[in-house]
């Protein structure tokens, strides 16, 4: 951030009053500029024993596949969200059921929910961030073509719980990926 978003003047780094960590303060008007955590919101749409996932359209990690998830928008809630999601990235319409997993990404300040979906029909068909949506049993997911490891770990989560018939709310902190050389 360069500029004040409430008055244009230039914005500096510094220690606020009775705060902990550095923020963005507009060097006219004294407005603090908060930068906080992007909520990233989806769901995990099932049909019979079929998860439906959408092969991305768009980087991040195009050409590989995820569930349909991203951005909350400001106004709605995650069920909002996680149901629009769908829509926009498989013109699929769903139930949203519950929060089924939480992972924190904090090197990349992001928080990815996934909630637990019911297919409502078998209607549905690329968006425009998706180049196909497929339905996967889980012996055919293309585990080493996933984009996010919040997916991976989500869907490992479900199969293993499916097959016990109990789902347990998941959360965890992931650290930066090892990149190798």
């Amino acid at each position: 951030m360069k500029f004040c978003s409430v008055c244009g003047a230039p914005v500096e780094l510094r220690l606020p009053p009775d705060d902990n960590r550095s923020r963005h303060v507009c060097t006219v008007c004294g407005e603090i500029h908060y930068q906080n955590p992007k909520l990233i919101v989806g769901a995990i749409p099932e049909w019979q024993d079929k998860i439906l996932l959408c092969r991305r359209a768009i980087e991040p990690r195009q050409g590989l596949w995820t569930l349909p998830a991203g951005f909350m928008e400001n106004g709605e809630t995650t069920v909002e969200a996680a149901a629009r999601e769908t829509l926009e990235e498989a013109n699929a319409q769903v139930d949203i059921g519950e929060l089924y997993s939480m992972y924190n990404l904090p090197y990349i300040n992001q928080v990815h929910l996934l909630f637990r979906a019911r297919l409502l029909n078998l209607d549905f068909s690329p968006g425009v961030e998706s180049l196909e949506v497929q339905l996967f049993a889980e012996e055919d997911i293309p585990w080493d073509t996933l984009a996010f490891r919040p997916v991976y770990f989500t869907l490992q989560h479900y199969f293993a719980d499916r097959k016990t018939g109990a789902f347990r709310f998941r959360m965890s902190d992931l650290l930066p990926p090892v990149k190798s050389v």
